[in-house]
């Protein structure tokens, strides 16, 4: 496998702190990012080291071991698993006698291969890396069910995403991750959903809330509304002295429920009575002459 310099890929050096780490990842994500960079394979590619780079480095553990084992860091368990089980044979083999802690300035990566490749007699096969990746969608793109085909390490993907995932919610697919060592499994993708807020309605959960406008005379006297969903447009009722902020709820009008076939949230609407402008004298008048009737 080939060493990829996760702080070359950042641009950044081997002393940069947890901030310097994140503010580079910011920088080159929005360069590279898929949006920005449509049909760029080159872009895309970069993209995905980016991510890798920042899930090693953000990581004070997983940093650690790619700081001191390189390009073979995901088997640092096994690395000291091995040296302690040759030592111990060392110790088994000459009468328990120590020979302190090295391996004659033997390289990490060459005691990897004496140890798991060379000879096949000990090999060991080890699961690719996993891969990250972001899925932006907005609200209504996932009121329904939806193929997309995602480009993940210059391979197509085709993906069916269920109705009514939520943001910020990951699925895994499983096999699409990076090739395995020695006959290992590839690892996995790990697709995070970032849904975009939407002008119109506001999900909470499964439910749907949106605010709509009428105007005094549909808040006072009553009247019969056309209301648009997500799902189309349905005709609401308006009870005479509607006040304003006055919720209803639309029974099974909300978003789908994941994974749930036919089944739906409540969607909430909000009255906001229009208050009238730009009156005549004689408009205020016949106002006046209402409120003086009620006194």
């Amino acid at each position: 496998m080939a060493f990829v310099d996760y702080y070359q890929v950042l641009g950044i050096t081997k002393s940069a702190t947890d901030k310097d780490i994140k503010a580079a990842y910011r920088k080159m994500a929005r360069k590279y990012h898929p949006d920005v960079n449509p049909d760029n394979k080159d872009a895309q590619k970069k993209f995905q080291e980016i991510n890798e780079a920042n899930e090693v480095l953000s990581d004070p553990e997983k940093r650690k071991k790619y700081d001191q084992y390189g390009k073979d860091w995901k088997h640092a368990d096994q690395f000291q698993e091995g040296q302690q089980s040759q030592r111990r044979q060392q110790q088994q083999s000459w009468g328990q006698q120590d020979f302190g802690g090295g391996f004659g300035g033997e390289d990490y990566s060459d005691f990897f291969s004496s140890m798991f490749g060379r000879g096949k007699q000990r090999q060991a096969n080890f699961k690719g890396q996993d891969f990250n990746a972001e899925l932006r969608l907005s609200l209504r793109d996932v009121y329904t069910s939806q193929k997309q085909t995602l480009t993940v390490n210059g391979k197509n993907i085709r993906l069916t995403i269920p109705a009514g995932i939520e943001n910020g919610q990951t699925i895994k697919i499983k096999g699409h991750g990076g090739a395995g060592m020695n006959g290992g499994p590839a690892g996995d993708l790990y697709i995070k959903f970032a849904i975009a807020n939407d002008p119109e309605f506001k999900r909470v959960g499964n439910d749907l809330f949106k605010t709509v406008e009428i105007d005094l005379q549909t808040a006072v006297l009553g009247n019969e509304i056309t209301v648009d969903t997500l799902n189309g447009k349905v005709k609401l009722k308006v009870n005479p002295e509607t006040q304003n902020g006055t919720r209803v709820k639309l029974k099974g009008k909300g978003f789908p429920i994941y994974k749930k076939e036919a089944q739906f949230g409540d969607l909430y609407i909000t009255y906001s009575v229009k208050i009238p402008t730009g009156l005549t004298d004689k408009q205020k008048g016949l106002f006046r002459q209402v409120f003086e009737t009620d006194k």
